[in-house]
């Protein structure tokens, strides 16, 4: 595919013998568009897997491309553009397209990358009855001639957590330098506190969704958690989505070991003891509670109730791991003799410290002790029953 830059909404053009993905139609999906079979080949030594029947559509002519709206990335730099679909039953709907580069550029890196992402949403949109609205929904996926990767997912909105909380903070800040009650008596206090909780329950139930199908996000983060609104007055209507499963791991049993993105994983369970499969698998389910949802925790817990600048995401984790080694008892008494700190710890103080209590579960050292995602579903923190 060419893409032209002579506008701000571009056509792409399809020349021949571009394609990875090749698709053979199977009759109408519940999604209004030709279900199709992706088979992610090797060609040009690109490395790829199979994926199984999915509704996806893999024409880049049914789509068309808008401006760019962000870039982000880990590994290699992945670009962001606005774009809708224009043709079929789903003619008209919103899309944002997730672009790797290409190989020249990227590397094999970013090849795998984003085979990885495009499997791991095929895997959990397998079954259009146990589709998840709290994980992005992917349309289609393509090549350029130039090598890359288009990735087409329903726009579900433009916000991430990590978004919201620098807007809430930041809110905080311009009301203290012009001095105006924050939050008069403590009315939008609860309404924050009602928004995070609600955030937080959407998050973990995409995880819970992903891990009963045997996958891992293993990358989650307030990047990673896409909002369609940041506004905590529209708290009734918020969605949150996750997003960004390039590093999610395949955990089935016949799995387990495999992948080039997981090897760090299975080293860390082995160093931990978890020698046979079924410790593994509970070792790396453990190890996302861990990493992915209870940093995530951490973070809206504490980023959205505080001034700018007071906290960021490395700080809290250096609090948490290293100046505090996990001991949150500890942690709160520190916090509590900051008063920058102290909405915060009124926040996570609720139904008697059951946000302490929830969060230090995630975070046990021993990987045996933290909570499925389930279970922190179901905590009463997370349900929103302590408000």
């Amino acid at each position: 595919m060419i893409i032209s830059h002579t506008s701000v909404t571009s056509r792409f053009v399809q020349p021949r013998n571009s394609w990875k993905f090749s698709s053979f139609v199977n009759g109408e999906s519940p999604f209004g568009i030709k279900s199709c079979k992706i088979r992610m080949t090797r060609r040009r030594g690109h490395l790829h897997s199979t994926a199984s029947v999915v509704a996806l559509m893999t024409d880049s002519n049914f789509f068309e491309v808008g401006r760019l709206i962000g870039s982000y990335g880990f590994m290699n730099i992945s670009r962001i553009y606005e774009g809708r679909v224009i043709k079929g039953r789903l003619k008209g709907m919103d899309v944002q397209f997730k672009v790797y580069p290409g190989r020249i550029a990227g590397g094999m890196e970013s090849d795998l990358l984003a085979a990885n992402e495009l499997v791991s949403h095929n895997t959990l949109q397998e079954h259009p009855r146990n589709i998840s609205e709290n994980i992005q929904l992917l349309l289609g996926a393509f090549e350029t001639n130039t090598g890359e990767q288009w990735l087409a997912f329903r726009n579900d909105g433009r916000f991430s957590a990590a978004d919201y909380a620098k807007f809430a903070s930041e809110n905080i800040s311009k009301s203290l330098s012009n001095n105006f009650p924050i939050f008069g008596v403590g009315q939008k206090w609860k309404e924050k506190r009602y928004f995070v909780i609600k955030l937080l329950n959407g998050a973990m139930n995409g995880l819970a969704h992903m891990h009963k199908n045997d996958r891992l996000h293993q990358s989650l983060g307030p990047a990673s958690v896409v909002m369609n609104t940041i506004l905590e007055k529209d708290a009734a209507v918020l969605v949150p989505r996750l997003r960004d499963l390039a590093f999610s791991v395949d955990v089935r049993y016949t799995a387990i070991g495999d992948g080039p993105l997981s090897q760090d994983l299975w080293r860390r369970a082995i160093s931990a003891g978890a020698i046979a499969p079924f410790e593994k698998r509970a070792f790396a389910i453990a190890d996302d509670i861990r990493y992915a949802a209870g940093l995530l925790f951490a973070y809206l817990a504490f980023v959205p109730f505080c001034e700018a600048g007071v906290i960021d995401a490395i700080s809290l984790q250096r609090l948490l791991e290293s100046t505090f080694r996990l001991d949150l008892s500890s942690m709160r008494e520190y916090c509590l003799a900051d008063d920058r700190l102290a909405e915060a710890v009124k926040f996570l103080d609720l139904g008697g410290g059951s946000g302490w209590e929830l969060l230090q579960a995630m975070l046990n050292p021993d990987y045996k002790k933290r909570p499925i995602a389930e279970a922190v579903l179901n905590h009463r923190f997370i349900t929103g029953a302590i408000l």
